[in-house]
């Protein structure tokens, strides 16, 4: 688990095509303090594992899947992604409960600046505005971020200059892709809601299966 408070900004310094996907390469400083082989790191949204370590750099396995559902297979060499490691029990939870399971990507369609601060209209599918509410939280990117307000399908965020500054939010700019995840809790609330079990079609064999186990019928 993560909590969308970017620790590091990085740049990826190599990219190559595996047979079922890529790797990418990334030069690091604070997150490689307790890293190892195995280990869960969000990057720019993303859970990954990391399988390979190096004393300035790490690696990471992207596959297929992965690059259909995020905007990571539009990185190049010496782009900038933001970093944070998985979460320890005894950490301040400054953000808010992020998976790192992004669920889709939404197109920047303005982008405001005055002085240190900007505001952005983010697009997205509108499956997924159910989940969105003025105020509430959403990850874009792998940043915890407030919804400053809604119309329709589009949401609307102010950054602050340290986001800016610190994370790659600074560097997007119109047109580009954000990856999404959407606030776990309103999922979970939308499911307790709709669910009706009642309603499911058991497959008949799984079902004998599960009571052979259960009962130990012959």
């Amino acid at each position: 688990m993560f909590t969308g408070i970017v620790e590091e900004l990085a740049q990826v310094k190599k990219i190559k095509t595996k047979k079922q996907g890529i790797r990418y390469t990334i030069s690091a400083n604070t997150v490689l303090d307790d890293l190892e082989i195995g280990d869960s790191i969000c990057i720019n949204g993303v859970c990954l594992t990391v399988t390979k370590r190096q004393k300035d750099m790490f690696s990471i396995d992207i596959i297929e899947e992965t690059l259909d559902k995020s905007n990571l297979g539009e990185l190049k060499e010496n782009d900038y992604v933001n970093l944070e490691r998985a979460m320890k029990v005894s950490d301040r939870f400054g953000g808010h409960i992020v998976q790192g399971h992004v669920e889709t990507q939404g197109v920047i369609l303005e982008k405001q600046t005055e002085e240190d601060e900007a505001r952005i209209s983010v697009c997205l599918d509108p499956e997924w505005m159910r989940y969105c509410i003025p105020k509430g939280s959403i990850t874009l990117d792998g940043v915890s971020l407030t919804i400053a307000s809604i119309n329709k399908n589009i949401i609307e965020i102010a950054l602050i200059p340290h986001t800016l500054e610190n994370t790659t939010l600074g560097l997007k700019d119109k047109s580009d892709t954000l990856n999404v995840e959407t606030d776990i809790i309103g999922k979970y609330i939308d499911r307790l809601l709709t669910f009706d079990g009642d309603n499911i079609e058991l497959d008949k064999n799984i079902l004998k299966t599960i009571r052979h186990i259960q009962y130990d019928e012959n």
